[in-house]
């Protein structure tokens, strides 16, 4: 049986969660979640230490705890693939392969893959559920010497990153992320089940190894009812989150 200070800390994260402690809010003072859970205010300092180790709360020397973020919250700085993400929301990822070919390499290709124009690149489009429902299309350009492990993967594969990393120790380490708005077209209206001209949150990226050798680029494209982004900014960091729509 779990310590009351564990159950407390898991409700807190709960009611963080339904964005009942909203990011930007104060937590209740010690005393007032004391009284709440009929417990010590020193069993309340243990669940709310275990919230601040997790970095869902930040705390400062006489001021009332303020919640910084909740486990919806993606931070790009941890470079979880979409499948990581859904799981840690508790939400299941699908996915499935829409389209796949061989093409060369444009110039844009070879500049974002370090490779020479004209060298054959796998193209896929990909369409990413949460829980069955299209939440995004994922239009990635693979670099040639991994495009073959990409091709070999099963259509509706989950998770490409976990595959790839099983399959070959490829390990996703950098990644560089341009966002923007687009209107949909004909094409992601269909995938995505949105009207035509929909506002779509784009995201472009490139990933690389730990020695910065480019593995892939993709112009990532979420349906903007399913998906929004927030930045949550320190004098330590500037954060970008994905999250889910409410």
């Amino acid at each position: 049986m779990a310590a009351r200070h564990e159950e407390i800390a898991d409700e807190l994260r709960r009611a963080i969660d339904r964005d009942e402690y909203t990011v930007g809010s104060r937590l209740p003072s010690e005393a007032e979640l004391a009284a709440h859970y009929a417990v010590s205010r020193g069993t309340v300092r243990q669940a709310v230490a275990a919230l601040t180790a997790e970095g869902l709360i930040g705390s400062r020397q006489g001021a009332r705890r303020v919640v910084l973020a909740s486990r919806r919250s993606q931070s790009f700085a941890e470079l979880r693939s979409f499948a990581q993400w859904a799981r840690a929301i508790g939400r299941e990822a699908t996915g499935r392969v829409a389209a796949q070919e061989y093409r060369p390499a444009t110039a844009e290709d070879a500049v974002r893959l370090q490779l020479c124009a004209g060298t054959p690149v796998l193209h896929v489009l990909r369409v990413r559920g949460l829980d069955g429902e299209p939440v995004l299309l994922e239009r990635t350009v693979y670099a040639d010497w991994i495009s073959p492990a990409v091709e070999s993967i099963e259509p509706d594969c989950s998770s490409v990153t976990q595959r790839l990393y099983d399959d070959t120790g490829l390990v996703f380490a950098y990644g560089e992320h341009v966002i923007d708005a687009v209107a949909a077209g004909s094409q992601d209206a269909e995938l995505l089940g949105v009207r035509r001209t929909s506002p779509l949150l784009r995201v472009r990226r490139v990933t690389t190894t730990r020695e910065g050798r480019p593995v892939e680029w993709s112009d990532d494209r979420y349906r903007s009812d399913a998906v929004r982004f927030s930045v949550h900014n320190s004098v330590d960091s500037n954060a970008l989150a994905r999250k889910t729509a409410n």
